[in-house]
């Protein structure tokens, strides 16, 4: 018989910028059984990028047709672009007993949840307003008002941590990342997300190596 399949998920991340979850993500490896999300887009590609392993490119009209269709898990307009998650992509994956990693922003993270409640939420934070503080400055590539901005909109989100399963202190990458896999093992080994385990399970012949033979 072949090996049980254990259970997929998606897994939300998000935080404010400066938090690190960029850094995290890439961290989640695929050796763990760990598929980064693919957005669909309609910006051209950039050199190099490729259809269906860095986006899945779209026409404006395409995208809409999505949108209406309720292809979308979550989706937003960015720099005269739109941009969104596959709902087809990610339920695939998630067959296959993928766990899928989407990083986006509160607001994207809640449309998700609510087009799939079986998803697991994730904030990440540094230790402290100062130190998101000091990461945004210590990038180089931002000017004052910029980093105030995002400092204003990690306020924003604040409030609405209450509203994901989990919240991760990222003072350490490696701690971080420990702590993520940690919650996907407790969260694989609830009953509810191994419907196809158990089934499987019930539809093994079990051997009796004591009956003795007619």
């Amino acid at each position: 018989m072949p090996p049980l399949v254990e259970a997929g998920m998606l897994v939300i991340i998000s935080g404010p910028s400066g938090s690190g979850k960029g850094t995290v993500v890439k961290r989640l490896s695929p050796e763990n059984g760990y598929a980064l999300s693919i957005s669909v887009t309609t910006r051209s590609p950039r050199v190099g990028e490729e259809h269906g392993r860095d986006y899945f490119f779209a026409t404006e009209d395409e995208f809409k047709k999505m949108r209406a269709e309720n292809e979308l898990l979550e989706h937003a307009a960015y720099v005269g672009n739109f941009y969104g998650t596959p709902r087809a992509y990610v339920e695939e994956q998630i067959e296959n007993g993928k766990i899928v990693v989407l990083e986006i922003d509160v607001y994207g993270a809640l449309q998700v949840k609510e087009k799939f409640p079986s998803a697991i939420l994730i904030f990440l934070i540094p230790p402290s307003l100062p130190e998101l503080s000091a990461r945004l400055n210590n990038r180089g590539t931002e000017d004052a008002v910029t980093i105030d901005r995002r400092l204003k909109k990690a306020l924003e989100e604040l409030p609405l941590i209450n509203r994901y399963n989990y919240l991760v202190i990222n003072d350490d990458v490696p701690d971080a990342v420990n702590k993520i896999n940690s919650i996907v093992t407790a969260e694989r080994l609830k009953p509810a997300r191994s419907a196809k385990i158990i089934e499987e399970f019930i539809a093994s012949k079990p051997v009796n190596r004591n009956a003795k033979e007619s």
